[in-house]
């Protein structure tokens, strides 16, 4: 990657290895400064505001008012206003209204805070950057020289001394290294070979992302040709995260204008290390954000290959995280089905009680339906029965067959959750959550994407004691229900009804065929022999297979639907009826 500096998006992304300021006057100097102020101008002209007005008085022609605003900062390093009107007469006019100079200053200074900012390395080779202190600790210096930066020239102008120092995120939000190497890709993706590689992610928390939309709509559908064979790409535009998604690797490239939604792979798919990739052919390829001035999503079976692939076009519309995730989770489960094994859209919990035993609970269901609000519950809730509960998936697991032990066993795709913010109660536990990312605080559907596991247990095969459907839209019937044989169990979980929540387009009660549209609904005819004889195996292995009642559809039990069948699986699980330990509620 050559360039020094870009502005796309809103993101804006440094290259050290091209370029690294490491004094006020150098950054002042530099060609980022400078385009980051031509932006603000623009910024400012487009929507007319005052300041642009005061400015524009002063000087009409944009470019040329850049070049005297970075001189004038320059100037405010290191004397005030009265002295640079002194030495610079020309720059008097700037200076006769010191509030509209205050103004200027915190504007720009907050303009580029709202930018998405991030830093790269390239580890390929000496470049006349910085490469000779850690990634870590550059940007740590970054931070600083912006701060020390503003506050010189916000105190130059102003003569106010701040009582106050907040010292927050001013430098980059995330950096990556990033490498380049000869992939072992198959002839027809010979396209994507010099994409640089994610090696490393460095995340200042905390994270805050902002996407065009905070949805996601409609089924993946597949197709019957290659999409990304033949496509050009710039390896100057694209990132490729290697990401193990369950017991599959894939390459997911991304396009650097949704740099927000590549970072965010680091927080729910484990970074493989080179070692892991080099010279292997991935099991997935997901193209993110490819610029065809279509609105193309689908993927097709590289059967001559053996891998599933997948292209995603930039459009407003795919502008949303729940769009990078679902597809490579459609992707692995597509697999998953080829080689007998039952995707599961769900989430799973291994308890250990105080008394020894352990507890593996598998809570099925689609978006909404209640599965992690459950989960968490269980956490707030049964701390003094449980002496540890650990999540192996949030989102998707898979059912496979141990031949040796002759049982089913889970294993899941995910180190991190994809947790939805709206229902969730101050009381709820969450792990580590100074580690979050955060999608559009402000709007419904607002989500957190969280670290919750270790990777080694992800793709562990585990137990199953319990298989549970999160049924969110029947108010009627106790919280924790049983079935009494296959057929009864079927019926319920093939329909995959919910009542929609918001989480997706749609509304009201839905289905979609075993409640997981990304992959077996695709592959019903497919999915269905396999589906079958997953419940006979466990129905004959003794796996208590039943319904949860969350209510978490149903207006007004959106804390106390999960909060009950919280407590219904603890009483279950622990064999007391009235479960007198309980935390005091305030």
């Amino acid at each position: 990657m050559a360039f020094k500096f870009e502005i796309t998006r809103g993101n804006a992304i440094l290259n050290f290895s091209e370029e690294f300021c490491q004094s006020r006057c150098e950054l002042i100097e530099s060609e980022s400064f400078f385009r980051v102020l031509r932006k603000f101008i623009k910024d400012n002209a487009r929507r007319e505001t005052t300041l642009y007005t005061y400015l524009h008085k002063i000087e009409s022609d944009d470019i040329a008012l850049a070049h005297q605003l970075k001189d004038i900062f320059r100037l405010l390093l290191i004397m005030g206003p009265s002295e640079i009107g002194g030495t610079r007469p020309e720059f008097k006019p700037y200076f006769r209204d010191s509030d509209m100079l205050e103004e200027l200053i915190e504007q720009l200074y907050l303009f580029w805070r709202k930018l998405q900012r991030y830093a790269l390395v390239i580890n390929d080779e000496k470049r006349e950057g910085y490469q000779n202190v850690g990634f870590a600790d550059a940007q740590e210096e970054f931070e600083k020289l912006i701060l020390r930066t503003y506050r010189t020239i916000s105190y130059q102008a102003t003569h106010k001394t701040e009582k106050v120092l907040r010292q927050i995120t001013a430098g980059v939000n995330a950096g990556l290294e990033i490498t380049s190497l000869r992939t072992s890709l198959p002839y027809e993706y010979r396209c994507l070979d010099d994409i640089p590689f994610i090696e490393k992610v460095v995340i200042h928390p905390p994270f805050i992302m902002y996407s065009r939309r905070n949805k996601r709509d409609g089924v993946f559908p597949e197709i019957n040709y290659n999409p990304i064979e033949d496509h050009k790409f710039d390896p100057d535009e694209w990132f490729c995260y290697p990401a193990k998604v369950g017991d599959q690797l894939a390459f997911v490239y991304f396009n650097i204008k949704y740099m927000a939604q590549g970072i965010t792979l680091c927080n729910l798919f484990d970074l493989a290390d080179e070692s892991e990739y080099r010279g292997r052919k991935p099991d997935l390829i997901y193209v993110y954000g490819y610029e065809d001035n279509e609105k193309n999503q689908a993927f097709y079976q590289d059967d001559k290959n053996d891998m599933m692939v997948a292209l995603l076009s930039a459009n407003d519309e795919f502008d949303y995280f729940g769009y990078m995730k679902k597809m490579c989770l459609t992707l692995h489960n597509i697999r998953q089905i080829n080689h007998g094994n039952l995707p599961i859209h769900g989430a799973m919990v291994v308890m250990k009680l105080h008394d020894g035993t352990s507890k593996n609970i598998v809570v099925m269901g689609d978006s909404g339906a209640g599965k992690s609000e459950t989960i968490e519950q269980i956490k707030a809730l049964g701390a003094a029965y449980i002496e540890d509960i650990k999540t192996i998936y949030d989102d998707m697991g898979v059912l496979s067959y141990d031949a040796e032990s002759r049982r089913v066993k889970t294993s899941g795709t995910e180190t991190g959750a994809f947790v939805r913010l709206d229902d969730l109660d101050a009381g709820y536990s969450f792990k580590e959550l100074d580690r979050s990312i955060f999608m559009n605080p402000d709007k419904k559907n607002a989500r957190i994407v969280i670290p919750i596991t270790d990777y080694k247990d992800v793709v562990a095969k585990h137990d199953v004691d319990m298989f549970l459907y999160a049924n969110n839209y029947e108010e009627t019937g106790e919280p924790l229900e049983f079935f009494d044989n296959e057929e009864q169990a079927l019926k319920v979980f093939r329909a995959g009804q919910r009542m929609a929540k918001g989480t997706t387009t749609e509304y009201g009660l839905v289905g979609s065929y075993f409640a997981n549209p990304f992959g077996p609904v695709q592959r019903q005819e497919q999915t269905d022999p396999i589906l079958k004889d997953y419940f006979d195996k466990m129905f004959k292995q003794g796996v208590k297979v039943g319904q949860l009642h969350t209510r978490l559809g149903i207006k007004g039990n959106e804390h106390n639907g999960p909060k009950d069948a919280a407590l219904a699986i603890l009483r279950y699980i622990t064999g007391e009826e009235e479960l007198k330990k309980l935390p005091d509620e305030e």
